[in-house]
């Protein structure tokens, strides 16, 4: 969870789940919930949900390929799934990547990061210091 682990209790209150989300698409969140239980039992039978990532590398191309299809005029997929619903999934699995990649870009700038990079140039300069000496 990116956001959340990094949140104060009032920069939380600007992130409404419930009231702007879930209440605004209680259908969409359904349908999207329900796809990935049947893409679960088609990729990974008899297991509790999971998101197999390694299963699950191509999202832009897979989203292209769903909004074509929705273009042509196909509601539902050869699998039975709705295309719309195909859409939305794919669509939050590479935002879902997207802010997880942002996340990791932003913890190389971290202070800890920064914390980690100065011990290992003051431990080098050390070593070289104890070279001088011997």
């Amino acid at each position: 969870m990116v956001y959340l682990n990094n949140m104060t209790s009032e920069e939380r209150k600007t992130y409404p789940v419930y009231e702007g989300f879930l209440k605004y698409f209680p259908d969409a969140v359904m349908a999207v919930a329900n796809h990935s239980w049947k893409a679960n039992e088609k990729h990974n039978p008899n297991t509790p949900v999971h998101w197999d990532r390694a299963k699950s590398t191509d999202e832009k191309d897979a989203l292209a390929r769903h909004i074509i299809d929705l273009a042509k005029g196909e509601k539902f997929c050869e699998d039975g799934l709705r295309t719309s619903t195909s859409i939305a999934w794919r669509a939050m699995a590479n935002l879902q990547k997207e802010l997880e990649a942002e996340q990791e870009q932003h913890k190389f700038g971290s202070l800890d990061y920064k914390k980690e990079k100065a011990s290992i140039l003051f431990n080098d300069r050390l070593d070289k210091l104890a070279e001088l000496i011997n």
